[in-house]
């Protein structure tokens, strides 16, 4: 029997269906806000994989076509591979939900999110968030929920949650976060912080710590109401059997692993260290292959190889590269590194390199992004790549996955709020990283190298920007934040937070938490302390280039913009495009026309784009009283002569007008086809256009 479970949600009904459809998934929830219907089903293997030591989760969040009324483009008709809001959205649902499943859970597990109809005002992410929390709630799945989604920006000064795309174009900042309840002694419960994603306008520190605290807040109306599903309809969750590790075996194991693994975290060089680390993982292994609690060796390993790195910094208070919990690693750049690149540079933070390229374009370079929501053109770009030979590994290159998107997401959303607006640079602005080593905050690293390369390729950002990795360690009541993290810090910390921004503000952030207990007291300290690192980093990028250069590439195309009538845009055209050609084949500049009336023409050659726009003014020019043309006789008549003075542009000249003396016949003095020149003496209110030859005689026109 179907269950139907609602509650306000930002002002409106939210509701979700359970038993209504998907009945042999282990959990399926059809989620409605306001015409907005998402199809989230949850189903967990019951045998695990073999040989799996972690959770084999897959999440997908798709989104159907048919949701807004539309047919997919191109030959096959049917949706295809994933778009970059189906593949960040998944990504959201992913690091959500994945430290909330018990240790030891090894099951496949496949979460399906279905867009299946979908309005503007209604985010179809936070719809698809809450019912898979919903879904994986009411199943019989281990999971330490409830979650829920919330979008949050910042209107006129004030808090808004889940506002429409169109009112979020008005806020200062988006972000996108997710809290988790957790229960107290008393029966009340906390919301705590999970993760987080957005973007913002130099926003400070402490508005985003009140807008996390508004965003948990209004987590609490849909906690209450999974909570009211899980005790109506709720399954009863799987008996998980924890591995319990061996307490003699535990000790004979750390014996023997410690001094080699101890040995391995003393070497600061991270190839040399994970060498030093596999040979110990190997040889420990080797040693105790033969007994019956073999298969416990690698645990038990990694167990110990978390506690020496926690230990390191906890109470011996140092760093695997012997930095304090504040020090950044040693920062080097240079730009201009690629000689035909419109703007390169390459950016060193420690063990990490980014080589960053930025390419100028036009506005026909912009992409289309078809979304189900409407189309978006967009002439910002940035492309994330991460190839293998970065960590030192020989693999085969594939496609971006999702990794690769999520980076790249991140970094463009930084330094959006920095670039110049399209009237100022009107300019298609592409930027790639190429990840050359990679030993943490490669993301980061993208960020602060793209800054570089927009700066040496002279687009005049208002700022520069940069990004810094934070880490967190708490054990008890002690807490260690660490700036700029390595990669070993971030899989054995409990927190994993980026934030990117200028000297004014945070542009950017992405934070996940993999405990419970991170409080508002530890989130300002761990802003602070980014900001500091942030402020750090910049001038480090402003000591390799102070501003962004005077002037862009030689190689770069030249953009000059001409603005003419929009009733003239098709005097530019021409019929069939014959203008546009022309002009492109005579002077070889690209060019663009806008229904307004803004003709773009772009060229590295500056003289050939100089004779486009003299041609398109020309095709655009409209009569002067009193100047003097060039034109060519169209029409002979009795009383005079038609004459061509600019292009779709005729005037009379007037028989008593062709010479000083008497004139008997036209075609004595003109015929069809003649260049003749002559002056406007008048233009009526109908626009009619009077020319005189007499008294433009002895005048002459280029």
């Amino acid at each position: 029997m179907t269950k139907v479970f609602s509650a306000e949600f930002a002002g409106r009904e939210i509701s979700l269906k359970a038993d209504y459809v998907a009945g042999q998934a282990d959990g399926a929830i059809l989620a409605s806000y306001g015409d907005t219907v998402v199809l989230v089903t949850a189903v967990s293997l019951r045998s695990k994989r073999e040989g799996t030591d972690f959770l084999p989760l897959t999440v997908d969040y798709q989104e159907m076509t048919f949701a807004a009324g539309k047919i997919p483009g191109g030959f096959f008709k049917r949706e295809g591979r994933p778009n970059e809001r189906e593949i960040l959205t998944s990504r959201f649902i992913d690091r959500s939900i994945r430290p909330l499943f018990p240790k030891g859970y090894f099951h496949e597990t496949q979460i399906v999110a279905t867009v299946l109809s979908m309005d503007i005002e209604n985010d179809s992410g936070v719809t698809a968030m809450l019912a898979a929390s919903g879904a994986l709630t009411i199943s019989d799945i281990p999971f330490n929920g409830p979650i829920v989604g919330v979008r949050i920006g910042r209107i006129d000064g004030s808090f808004v949650c889940n506002a429409s795309s169109s009112a979020m174009e008005q806020s200062e900042l988006n972000l996108f976060l997710v809290g988790r309840k957790v229960a107290k002694e008393d029966g009340s419960y906390d919301v705590n912080l999970v993760m987080l994603e957005g973007e913002a306008q130099e926003a400070a520190e402490d508005v985003l710590v009140d807008a996390i605290n508004f965003g948990l807040e209004s987590c609490r109306p849909l906690i209450d109401l999974q909570d009211r599903m899980r005790a109506e309809i709720g399954k009863a969750k799987r008996m998980i059997e924890e591995a319990v590790l061996d307490e003699a075996f535990f000790a004979r194991v750390a014996e023997k692993a410690l001094p080699g693994l101890k040995e391995g975290y003393s070497l600061p060089r991270k190839l040399e260290r994970y060498a030093k680390l596999d040979e110990v993982r190997k040889a420990v292994s080797g040693e105790f292959a033969e007994e019956e609690l073999s298969g416990q060796v690698p645990e038990i390993i990694e167990k110990l190889e978390r506690k020496i790195l926690r230990e390191m910094i906890m109470s011996e208070k140092k760093r695997i590269d012997g930095r304090s919990s504040t020090d950044i690693r040693p920062i080097s750049s240079e730009v201009g590194i690629l000689p035909r690149v419109h703007g390169s540079a390459l950016f060193n933070r420690g063990e990490t390199q980014a080589m960053v390229a930025m390419t100028l374009g036009t506005s026909s370079d912009e992409q289309r992004i078809d979304f189900i929501g409407g189309e978006e053109m967009r002439s910002f770009l940035l492309h994330y790549n991460f190839p293998p030979y970065c960590v030192g590994e020989a693999k085969p290159l594939r496609s971006p996955g999702r990794r690769e998107i999520g980076h790249g997401n991140l970094a463009r959303r930084a330094l959006i709020p920095v670039l110049p607006s399209a009237d100022a640079f009107p300019y298609t602005i592409r930027i790639v990283s190429e990840i050359l080593s990679s030993n943490g905050s490669s993301s980061m690293a993208t960020v602060c190298g793209g800054t570089l390369s927009l700066m040496d390729g002279g687009v005049p950002i208002k700022a520069p920007v940069a990004g810094i990795a934070m880490g967190l360690l708490k054990e008890g009541g002690e807490v260690v934040i660490l700036s700029d993290i390595l990669g070993d810090e971030d899989h054995a910390g409990d927190m994993d937070f980026k934030v990117c921004g200028t000297k004014n503000g945070v542009t950017a952030m992405q934070m996940d938490i993999k405990i419970d207990g991170v409080t508002e007291d530890i989130l300002r300290r761990a802003l602070a302390q980014a900001r500091e690192g942030r402020i750090f980093i910049i001038g480090k990028i402003m000591e390799t280039i102070a501003a962004p250069r005077e002037d862009i590439s030689p190689y770069a195309p030249r953009i000059t913009t001409v603005k003419v009538k929009p009733d003239r845009v098709r005097d530019v055209i021409g019929s069939g495009g014959k203008n546009i050609r022309q002009i492109v084949a005579e002077t070889g500049v690209t060019i663009d026309v806008e229904d307004d009336g803004t003709v773009t023409i772009a060229s590295a050659d500056a003289d050939a784009a100089a004779r486009a726009v003299a041609m398109v003014k020309w095709l655009t020019e409209e009569a002067e009283i009193g100047k003097i043309y060039r034109g060519t006789v169209k029409r002979v008549v009795d009383f005079g002569a038609f004459v061509e003075i600019l292009p779709g542009t005729e005037g009379l000249v007037h028989i008593s007008q062709l010479a000083k003396e008497r004139v008997n016949k036209v075609t004595d003095i003109l015929q069809e086809g003649d260049e003749v020149i002559v002056k406007v003496l008048e233009i009526d209110k109908q626009g009619k256009i009077r020319l005189s030859r007499k008294e433009a005689l002895g005048v002459d026109v280029p």
